[in-house]
């Protein structure tokens, strides 16, 4: 007779797998995994032998600190580095290669007798043959030389290489690119509605080389117009053509401190497709029609069209124009059409901060944030800083894109287009309760409700960023909030987005640069002009092109970023020795990492105090064990710039006082 189960019996009735992830490991060693049963931190001693971005299996392990659960790395599944880019030196018999990437903690070996040529100090990319384990350590085999260390440009060539950016076009794609002409005629007999007499203008940063949209405002039949006309790159890179496959597999350009690695070939970008003031281009126009007693959005309406551009604006040119209501401070092609331009200024100027107003009053997040772009000389040295943040002209043209993305997913939407839409999910209601009891520590619980903020309200987070305008921790509060959301994706679904307040959204105003756009385009023409024979390839490879690009995208902004910051601590390290101050951006057990004016971040070791701080990691403070001394986020300290490792983009500071 069988057996029955009892009690005791040693049947698991749970599996014992250990959850899988992503490890993205900090520049100081410690890491985090995103599983399907969370995050878990990984502290420095505990990340075995991955590198950053590898797939690992993790094993939870006991933690007396609040906030995430720990964990180790128990093993590696997948590396994500096949190449890695750094510092070669000669340690005969050996050639040893000191990672660029602060976050690969592991040198790796080479045998002096595979490279004799290369010399100490070069920059090189080495392919990986052996990961680092227990026994051994990491090896490789130097594959390239990239330049020597100091040299003009080789920081961000190495870069380049490290994330494995496209740099060269193929001759099939330059070829096609070159034959690719304007063809205005052959677009107006298709049916594109001539608009080259209305005044139409671009508007861009004083650096910008391509300008893939211009806005025009008039009054008709009693309603104001907004025209958004957006390059239609979409007439001139046919699905699966040699260019189109160049610009899927990039995804987007990716902006560099010292140049652009554009997503189409010069040709496309920066002329043929590019909006260039006095010059006919094809584009696809999206006129929103509002009522101009309470501004709500009466029309919209989308189609191709034929524009020439008026005048080419800066953010400059155009916020002083209207700071002091003069036209003369705007440059259009020809004088006879300066007041239409400025008339053209003032009427989007209107609209934007009246659909500014509405997003704010229907819970859209209005974050400030400041962007550090780093000036260089001819030579390509660091000579100074140009801090960027919001103001009315880049509010201006912002608010106009995003009511014409809105416009365009709509559209989609109601016609069941197959596209890819720009998705924002709601903050997790955890990661604002973990934020909470800093926003306390800031005073910020006078002017804000947190018990409401911890639980998600919109009006909440409102109120927060509301009490933070002017303050000194403003930026680092806004920087707090978006830390504490998920990102935007890229999606074939339309699931709203949630830091816009917006039901429907879509990215269809760069399509020179981002290849989701031109996506949105090639869906837009199924609509208005009906399916053709690659129709079913497209929208079937929409899922997969969303994915890529959502991928592409934070590649390409990691990319972005540590270039700047190449350069910014170039510029720091030539004031080491110099006092400053600045604000206490984090904290963790061994000291707290202090912000700069500039933004350059530096790291304050409080070995040296003669006494032990306690972390409070839910407040992020630090108090000392015997004096009480306090550091908090927000603090405000004057410090002096003591080391400084531009390659590593970091620094040492020492605490004043």
């Amino acid at each position: 007779m069988a057996r029955s189960r009892s009690r005791h019996s040693k049947t698991r009735k749970t599996s014992r797998a250990n959850p899988h992830g992503v490890i993205s490991i900090a520049s100081e060693g410690y890491g985090f995994v995103q599983t399907a049963e969370g995050e878990f931190f990984i502290p420095a001693s505990r990340t075995a032998d991955a590198f950053d971005g590898d797939i690992v299996e993790v094993c939870k392990v006991p933690s007396s600190q609040a906030g995430r659960p720990q964990a180790r790395v128990v093993r590696v599944h997948q590396r994500a580095h096949e190449t890695v880019v750094g510092r070669y030196e000669v340690a005969e018999p050996f050639g040893v290669v000191i990672p660029a990437d602060p976050r690969i903690k592991h040198d790796i070996f080479t045998l002096r007798s595979d490279s004799p040529h290369v010399k100490d100090g070069d920059i090189v990319r080495v392919r990986m043959t052996v990961y680092p384990s227990r026994r051994e350590p990491a090896q490789g085999v130097v594959e390239e030389i990239l330049g020597r260390e100091g040299d003009a440009g080789v920081d961000v060539d190495a870069l380049i290489a490290r994330h494995g950016l496209q740099v060269h076009f193929s001759a099939e794609a330059l070829e096609q690119a070159q034959a690719i002409t304007a063809a205005i005629p052959e677009a107006l007999r298709a049916g594109a509605v001539d608009l080259r007499s209305r005044c139409v203008c671009t508007i861009d940063p004083d650096d910008a080389k391509d300008f893939d949209d211009a806005l025009s405002f008039d009054h008709v039949n009693g309603l104001y117009r907004l025209g958004v006309h957006i390059a239609d790159v979409s007439s001139y890179v046919p699905w699966d053509s040699p260019i189109d496959k160049e610009a899927r597999l990039r995804t987007t350009s990716v902006y560099l401190v010292d140049r652009v690695i554009p997503m189409l070939p010069e040709r496309l970008c920066n002329d043929v497709c590019s909006l260039v003031a006095g010059q006919d281009r094809r584009c696809i126009t999206v006129d929103l029609w509002f009522d101009p007693c309470d501004m709500s959005l009466v029309h919209t309406q989308i189609f191709p069209s034929v524009i020439r551009s008026r005048a080419r604006l800066s953010y400059g040119q155009v916020l002083l124009a209207l700071e002091q209501r003069n036209p003369m401070y705007l440059t259009p092609v020809s004088e006879d059409c300066r007041v239409q331009v400025m008339e053209v200024v003032l009427g989007c100027d209107r609209v934007a901060r009246s659909l500014h107003e509405q997003a704010v009053s229907r819970g859209a997040l209005d974050f400030q944030s400041i962007e550090a772009r780093v000036l260089l000389d001819g030579d390509g040295q660091a000579v100074g800083v140009d801090l960027r943040t919001k103001n009315r002209a880049t509010m201006l043209v912002e608010e106009c894109m995003i009511a014409a993305n809105e416009a365009v997913a709509r559209f989609l939407q109601k016609a069941g287009a197959v596209s890819i839409y720009r998705v924002h999910e709601p903050v997790s209601v955890a990661d604002l309760k973990g934020l909470a009891p800093v926003l306390a520590e800031l005073g910020l619980g006078r002017a804000a409700d947190l018990d409401a903020f911890a639980h998600g309200s919109l009006q909440a987070i409102r109120q927060v960023l509301d009490a933070v305008l002017g303050r000194p921790e403003e930026y680092l509060v806004s920087s707090l909030l978006v830390r504490s959301m998920k990102r935007a994706v890229y999606s074939e679904r339309c699931e709203g987005h949630f830091g816009l307040a917006s039901e429907a959204y879509t990215h269809f105003t760069s399509p020179i640069r981002r290849y989701p756009d031109l996506m949105v385009h090639r869906a837009i023409r199924r609509v208005l002009l009906g399916r053709t024979s690659v129709t079913s390839a497209v929208e079937h490879a929409t899922p997969a092109i969303a994915a890529a690009c959502t991928k592409g995208e934070r590649t390409a902004e990691e990319a972005s970023r540590q270039s700047q910051e190449l350069k910014l601590y170039q510029l720091l390290e030539q004031r080491q020795g110099q006092d400053e101050e600045g604000i206490i951006c984090a904290v963790v057990p061994a000291g707290f990492y202090v912000r700069l004016a500039d933004t350059a971040e530096g790291f304050v070791d409080l070995a040296d105090k003669g006494e032990y701080f306690i972390l409070d990691s839910v407040r992020r403070t630090l108090t000392g064990a015997d004096s009480a001394t306090r550091f908090r986020i927000g603090m405000r300290v004057r410090v002096r710039i003591s080391r400084v490792y531009p390659l590593e983009r970091r620094a040492e500071f020492k605490l004043l006082g």
